[in-house]
């Protein structure tokens, strides 16, 4: 059994770096192209998915809607893979919440795992949702499925099935609009019995 993740499309928001979070941004005009490109990245790879699983989020749920026609695949709302809630934070850039928000900033920097953003959640409940999801759609799936998703979803729960720290995140496993990452059999095995 393989899962492969997918970061949904490009939005207005990526391209000028604003914090999405849960603000249900749709795709933009070359998001659409990339979701369009992601079947043929599939059929390239051969690929021979089972399902297409999405998050609820419009810019997830496009992506997946534009790939799955193509493909011939219907998609399915998956519970639990949206994207982390940043509360306040969400519109602003990086740089601004580092200088509005300083004070919960900083504890967050150092602590991303635990910290709650003002209004938000942490990526520790963030991975309460998300592991149980993936599991399920596992549990569904026969050889290979496709969950298109969000990045901090991705970086999260990269992070821990590899064990690395999460204040690391972006470093490690950053990924970009459209890109395939695999959940092979042994990361799904680490992923079965690994207890949060």
């Amino acid at each position: 059994m393989k899962i492969y993740l997918v970061r949904h499309g490009e939005t207005d928001w990526n391209l000028s770096s604003r914090i999405q979070g849960q603000t249900d941004i749709p795709l933009n005009e070359n998001g659409r192209k990339q979701a369009r490109e992601l079947s043929g990245a599939v059929r390239e790879k051969g690929l021979l998915l089972d399902r297409i699983y999405t998050s609820h989020m419009a810019r997830a749920k496009e992506t997946a809607e534009i790939a799955g026609q193509d493909l011939g695949i219907e998609i399915r709302v998956l519970e639990g893979v949206h994207e982390i809630n940043m509360g306040e934070w969400e519109g602003y850039t990086w740089p601004q919440v580092r200088e509005k928000f300083l004070g919960e900033y900083g504890k967050w920097y150092v602590n991303r795992r635990y910290q709650i953003p003002p209004g938000g959640e942490s990526y520790e409940q963030l991975l309460h949702r998300v592991v149980p999801a993936i599991r399920k759609a596992a549990s569904e799936s026969g050889e290979a499925c496709l969950v298109v998703t969000h990045s901090a979803v991705i970086m999260t729960l990269l992070s821990y099935l590899n064990e690395k720290p999460f204040e690391d995140m972006a470093k490690n496993f950053k990924t970009k609009n459209t890109e395939l990452v695999e959940l092979g059999e042994d990361m799904m095995r680490i992923l079965a019995r690994k207890i949060l």
